[in-house]
Protein backbone atom coordinates (compact mmCIF):
# COMPACT_ATOMS: atom_id res chain seq x y z
CA UNK A 1 0.00 0.00 0.00
CA UNK A 2 1.32 3.25 -0.89
CA UNK A 3 2.45 5.87 1.50
CA UNK A 4 2.05 9.47 1.48
CA UNK A 5 6.20 9.74 0.99
CA UNK A 6 5.98 7.68 -2.02
CA UNK A 7 4.08 9.80 -4.19
CA UNK A 8 1.35 11.32 -2.66
CA UNK A 9 1.67 14.39 -0.72
CA UNK A 10 1.37 15.05 2.61
CA UNK A 11 -1.61 14.91 5.09
CA UNK A 12 -3.19 18.34 5.37
CA UNK A 13 -0.85 19.52 2.31
CA UNK A 14 -1.62 20.38 -1.55
CA UNK A 15 0.32 20.27 -4.53
CA UNK A 16 1.99 23.74 -4.16
CA UNK A 17 3.63 22.54 -0.53
CA UNK A 18 1.06 25.12 0.92
CA UNK A 19 0.01 24.78 4.26
CA UNK A 20 -3.47 23.98 6.04
CA UNK A 21 -4.35 27.31 6.52
CA UNK A 22 -4.61 27.80 2.36
CA UNK A 23 -6.16 24.18 1.47
CA UNK A 24 -9.42 24.60 1.49
CA UNK A 25 -11.42 22.40 4.41
CA UNK A 26 -14.45 20.68 4.46
CA UNK A 27 -17.45 22.21 5.56
CA UNK A 28 -17.72 21.16 9.44
CA UNK A 29 -20.51 23.05 10.11
CA UNK A 30 -22.41 20.66 8.06
CA UNK A 31 -20.78 17.88 9.09
CA UNK A 32 -21.85 19.03 12.72
CA UNK A 33 -25.50 19.76 11.23
CA UNK A 34 -25.62 16.58 9.86
CA UNK A 35 -24.06 14.87 12.94
CA UNK A 36 -27.10 16.66 15.41
CA UNK A 37 -29.67 15.76 12.87
CA UNK A 38 -28.98 11.61 13.58
CA UNK A 39 -28.51 12.64 16.91
CA UNK A 40 -31.65 14.34 17.24
CA UNK A 41 -33.75 11.36 15.07
CA UNK A 42 -32.06 8.48 17.09
CA UNK A 43 -33.27 10.85 20.22
CA UNK A 44 -36.73 10.91 18.87
CA UNK A 45 -37.31 7.39 18.42
CA UNK A 46 -35.46 6.83 21.70
CA UNK A 47 -38.30 8.70 23.54
CA UNK A 48 -41.01 7.49 21.48
CA UNK A 49 -39.94 3.88 22.91
CA UNK A 50 -39.41 4.99 26.16
CA UNK A 51 -43.25 6.48 25.96
CA UNK A 52 -44.57 3.21 24.95
CA UNK A 53 -42.19 1.35 27.66
CA UNK A 54 -43.57 3.36 30.11
CA UNK A 55 -47.45 3.50 28.78
CA UNK A 56 -47.22 -0.45 28.83
CA UNK A 57 -45.53 -0.48 32.25
CA UNK A 58 -48.18 2.00 33.56
CA UNK A 59 -50.85 -0.01 32.16
CA UNK A 60 -49.13 -3.64 33.45
CA UNK A 61 -49.34 -2.19 36.79
CA UNK A 62 -52.71 -0.67 36.97
CA UNK A 63 -53.68 -4.49 35.61
CA UNK A 64 -52.26 -5.91 38.50
CA UNK A 65 -53.70 -3.46 40.79
CA UNK A 66 -57.12 -3.89 39.56
CA UNK A 67 -56.82 -8.20 40.10
CA UNK A 68 -55.55 -7.28 43.36
CA UNK A 69 -59.05 -5.39 44.33
CA UNK A 70 -61.18 -7.57 42.36
CA UNK A 71 -59.58 -10.56 44.39
CA UNK A 72 -60.47 -9.59 47.76
CA UNK A 73 -64.14 -8.06 46.35
CA UNK A 74 -65.38 -11.67 45.36
CA UNK A 75 -63.46 -13.57 47.69
CA UNK A 76 -62.87 -10.96 50.95
CA UNK A 77 -59.91 -12.69 51.57
CA UNK A 78 -56.28 -12.38 50.60
CA UNK A 79 -55.81 -16.48 50.13
CA UNK A 80 -55.17 -17.21 47.32
CA UNK A 81 -54.07 -13.48 46.34
CA UNK A 82 -51.02 -14.17 44.76
CA UNK A 83 -51.47 -17.51 43.26
CA UNK A 84 -54.30 -15.49 40.67
CA UNK A 85 -52.00 -12.57 40.28
CA UNK A 86 -48.85 -14.18 39.97
CA UNK A 87 -48.70 -14.50 36.17
CA UNK A 88 -49.20 -10.71 35.91
CA UNK A 89 -47.01 -10.05 38.74
CA UNK A 90 -44.19 -12.09 37.75
CA UNK A 91 -44.54 -11.24 33.52
CA UNK A 92 -44.15 -7.14 33.70
CA UNK A 93 -41.63 -7.21 36.53
CA UNK A 94 -39.13 -9.73 35.12
CA UNK A 95 -39.92 -7.30 31.51
CA UNK A 96 -38.39 -4.42 34.16
CA UNK A 97 -34.81 -5.77 33.12
CA UNK A 98 -35.45 -3.98 30.09
CA UNK A 99 -34.05 -0.70 32.33
CA UNK A 100 -30.62 -2.35 32.47
CA UNK A 101 -30.67 -2.29 29.05
CA UNK A 102 -31.77 1.22 28.25
CA UNK A 103 -29.41 2.33 30.92
CA UNK A 104 -26.11 0.08 28.80
CA UNK A 105 -27.29 1.45 25.29
CA UNK A 106 -27.64 5.02 26.78
CA UNK A 107 -31.18 6.15 26.34
CA UNK A 108 -31.38 6.95 29.68
CA UNK A 109 -28.47 8.49 31.76
CA UNK A 110 -28.54 6.18 34.64
CA UNK A 111 -26.03 3.86 36.03
CA UNK A 112 -26.22 0.28 34.61
CA UNK A 113 -25.27 -1.02 38.06
CA UNK A 114 -27.52 1.07 40.34
CA UNK A 115 -30.35 0.00 37.93
CA UNK A 116 -29.70 -3.67 37.71
CA UNK A 117 -29.55 -4.26 41.62
CA UNK A 118 -32.93 -1.77 41.94
CA UNK A 119 -34.32 -4.41 39.53
CA UNK A 120 -32.44 -7.64 40.66
CA UNK A 121 -33.65 -6.95 43.97
CA UNK A 122 -37.02 -7.43 42.49
CA UNK A 123 -36.80 -10.43 40.73
CA UNK A 124 -34.94 -12.03 44.30
CA UNK A 125 -38.41 -11.58 45.89
CA UNK A 126 -40.78 -12.43 43.08
CA UNK A 127 -38.94 -16.04 41.64
CA UNK A 128 -36.19 -16.84 44.12
CA UNK A 129 -38.45 -16.38 47.28
CA UNK A 130 -42.47 -16.06 46.74
CA UNK A 131 -42.91 -18.30 43.40
CA UNK A 132 -39.83 -20.80 44.69
CA UNK A 133 -41.45 -21.11 48.50
CA UNK A 134 -44.85 -21.77 48.31
CA UNK A 135 -45.99 -22.27 51.29
CA UNK A 136 -45.43 -18.30 51.89
CA UNK A 137 -47.42 -17.18 49.22
CA UNK A 138 -50.42 -16.79 51.22
CA UNK A 139 -48.63 -14.96 54.03
CA UNK A 140 -50.19 -11.65 55.55
CA UNK A 141 -46.88 -10.20 54.50
CA UNK A 142 -46.73 -10.89 50.34
CA UNK A 143 -49.72 -8.78 50.47
CA UNK A 144 -47.82 -5.85 52.39
CA UNK A 145 -44.91 -5.77 49.43
CA UNK A 146 -47.34 -6.40 47.01
CA UNK A 147 -49.62 -3.13 47.58
CA UNK A 148 -46.27 -1.28 47.75
CA UNK A 149 -44.75 -2.40 44.64
CA UNK A 150 -48.30 -1.64 43.15
CA UNK A 151 -48.80 2.09 44.14
CA UNK A 152 -45.30 3.01 43.67
CA UNK A 153 -44.96 1.15 40.31
CA UNK A 154 -48.43 3.20 39.20
CA UNK A 155 -46.82 6.10 40.50
CA UNK A 156 -43.11 5.78 38.85
CA UNK A 157 -44.17 4.75 35.16
CA UNK A 158 -46.98 7.69 35.40
CA UNK A 159 -44.62 10.00 36.41
CA UNK A 160 -41.87 8.76 33.71
CA UNK A 161 -44.71 9.26 30.99
CA UNK A 162 -45.95 12.71 31.69
CA UNK A 163 -42.25 13.56 32.30
CA UNK A 164 -41.39 12.44 28.72
CA UNK A 165 -44.86 14.18 27.08
CA UNK A 166 -43.96 17.50 28.99
CA UNK A 167 -46.80 17.62 30.70
CA UNK A 168 -46.57 16.56 34.42
CA UNK A 169 -49.42 16.82 36.80
CA UNK A 170 -49.08 18.31 39.92
CA UNK A 171 -50.62 15.23 41.70
CA UNK A 172 -48.17 12.92 39.92
CA UNK A 173 -45.22 14.77 40.74
CA UNK A 174 -45.97 15.34 44.20
CA UNK A 175 -47.09 11.46 44.44
CA UNK A 176 -43.76 10.73 43.15
CA UNK A 177 -41.98 12.28 46.10
CA UNK A 178 -44.49 11.91 49.08
CA UNK A 179 -45.93 8.54 48.87
CA UNK A 180 -42.63 7.11 49.67
CA UNK A 181 -43.11 7.83 52.84
CA UNK A 182 -45.40 5.33 53.59
CA UNK A 183 -44.97 2.86 50.72
CA UNK A 184 -41.27 2.25 51.89
CA UNK A 185 -41.94 0.74 55.28
CA UNK A 186 -45.11 -1.11 54.13
CA UNK A 187 -42.38 -2.76 50.88
CA UNK A 188 -39.75 -3.40 53.44
CA UNK A 189 -41.99 -4.89 56.41
CA UNK A 190 -43.38 -7.20 53.77
CA UNK A 191 -40.32 -8.25 52.01
CA UNK A 192 -38.57 -8.94 55.68
CA UNK A 193 -41.53 -10.37 56.38
CA UNK A 194 -41.98 -12.66 53.99
CA UNK A 195 -38.30 -13.43 54.05
CA UNK A 196 -38.57 -14.79 57.53
CA UNK A 197 -41.59 -16.60 56.90
CA UNK A 198 -39.51 -18.80 54.17
CA UNK A 199 -36.94 -19.75 56.19
CA UNK A 200 -38.24 -22.73 58.84
CA UNK A 201 -39.36 -24.43 55.02
CA UNK A 202 -35.91 -23.62 53.32
CA UNK A 203 -34.34 -24.92 56.27
CA UNK A 204 -36.19 -27.90 56.54
CA UNK A 205 -36.02 -28.88 52.79
CA UNK A 206 -32.59 -27.07 51.98
CA UNK A 207 -33.52 -25.98 48.99
CA UNK A 208 -31.14 -24.06 46.65
CA UNK A 209 -28.45 -25.37 49.08
CA UNK A 210 -25.24 -27.40 47.94
CA UNK A 211 -23.56 -29.27 50.77
CA UNK A 212 -20.12 -30.77 51.25
CA UNK A 213 -18.68 -32.76 49.93
CA UNK A 214 -19.71 -32.43 45.86
CA UNK A 215 -17.51 -32.52 42.75
CA UNK A 216 -17.40 -28.35 42.73
CA UNK A 217 -15.82 -28.77 46.64
CA UNK A 218 -17.92 -25.94 47.21
CA UNK A 219 -20.76 -25.03 49.81
CA UNK A 220 -23.88 -22.93 49.92
CA UNK A 221 -26.86 -22.72 52.31
CA UNK A 222 -29.63 -20.49 50.51
CA UNK A 223 -31.27 -20.47 54.72
CA UNK A 224 -27.93 -18.55 55.51
CA UNK A 225 -28.08 -16.19 52.19
CA UNK A 226 -31.96 -15.39 53.44
CA UNK A 227 -30.56 -14.21 57.29
CA UNK A 228 -27.72 -12.40 55.20
CA UNK A 229 -30.47 -10.84 52.96
CA UNK A 230 -32.19 -10.04 56.05
CA UNK A 231 -29.31 -8.57 58.30
CA UNK A 232 -28.26 -6.05 55.33
CA UNK A 233 -32.16 -4.73 56.20
CA UNK A 234 -30.29 -1.65 58.49
CA UNK A 235 -29.67 2.06 58.45
CA UNK A 236 -27.38 1.96 55.59
CA UNK A 237 -27.95 4.95 53.69
CA UNK A 238 -27.08 8.74 55.11
CA UNK A 239 -28.33 10.92 52.74
CA UNK A 240 -27.73 14.95 53.13
CA UNK A 241 -28.85 17.68 51.64
CA UNK A 242 -26.20 17.95 49.05
CA UNK A 243 -27.25 15.13 47.97
CA UNK A 244 -30.91 15.41 47.23
CA UNK A 245 -32.55 18.43 46.39
CA UNK A 246 -35.29 17.35 49.10
CA UNK A 247 -32.33 16.94 51.71
CA UNK A 248 -35.02 18.36 54.30
CA UNK A 249 -37.22 15.69 53.94
CA UNK A 250 -34.58 12.76 53.54
CA UNK A 251 -32.01 13.91 55.38
CA UNK A 252 -31.01 11.21 58.29
CA UNK A 253 -30.85 7.28 58.38
CA UNK A 254 -33.07 5.47 56.03
CA UNK A 255 -33.72 1.80 56.74
CA UNK A 256 -33.06 0.21 52.99
CA UNK A 257 -33.19 -2.84 51.35
CA UNK A 258 -29.45 -4.05 50.31
CA UNK A 259 -29.86 -2.89 46.95
CA UNK A 260 -30.87 0.56 47.85
CA UNK A 261 -33.93 0.46 45.62
CA UNK A 262 -36.45 3.32 47.42
CA UNK A 263 -33.15 5.41 48.20
CA UNK A 264 -31.91 5.50 44.63
CA UNK A 265 -35.62 5.37 42.97
CA UNK A 266 -36.92 8.20 45.12
CA UNK A 267 -33.99 10.33 45.37
CA UNK A 268 -31.68 11.05 42.61
CA UNK A 269 -28.47 11.96 43.37
CA UNK A 270 -27.77 13.93 40.46
CA UNK A 271 -29.72 17.30 39.57
CA UNK A 272 -31.18 15.88 36.36
CA UNK A 273 -33.72 14.18 37.57
CA UNK A 274 -34.45 17.91 39.79
CA UNK A 275 -34.51 19.50 36.38
CA UNK A 276 -36.61 17.28 34.41
CA UNK A 277 -39.85 18.01 36.67
CA UNK A 278 -38.81 21.84 37.27
CA UNK A 279 -37.95 21.76 40.71
CA UNK A 280 -34.97 23.50 41.76
CA UNK A 281 -33.03 22.43 45.22
CA UNK A 282 -34.66 25.38 47.17
CA UNK A 283 -38.33 24.58 45.98
CA UNK A 284 -37.74 21.49 47.06
CA UNK A 285 -36.42 22.25 50.30
CA UNK A 286 -39.33 24.45 50.52
CA UNK A 287 -41.90 21.99 49.93
CA UNK A 288 -40.27 19.67 52.53
CA UNK A 289 -40.85 22.39 54.66
CA UNK A 290 -44.63 23.08 54.30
Amino acid sequence: MASWEEGGAAPGHGDGGAGPASQPQPQPQAARAGEAGERRRLGLLATAWLIFYNIAMTAGWLVLAVSMGRFYLENGTHKGLYRNIQKILKFFQTFAMLEIVHCAVGIVPTSVLVTGVQVSSRIFMVWLVTHSIKPVQNEDSVVLFLVAWTVTEITRYSFYTFNLLNHLPYFIKWARYNLFIILYPIGVAGELLTIYAALPYVKKTGMFSLRLPNKYNISFDYYYFLLITMASYIPCKYLSSSDCPWGIRFKGLLICPPWFQFSTVYCSKSSDEAESVKISPSEGMSQAKK
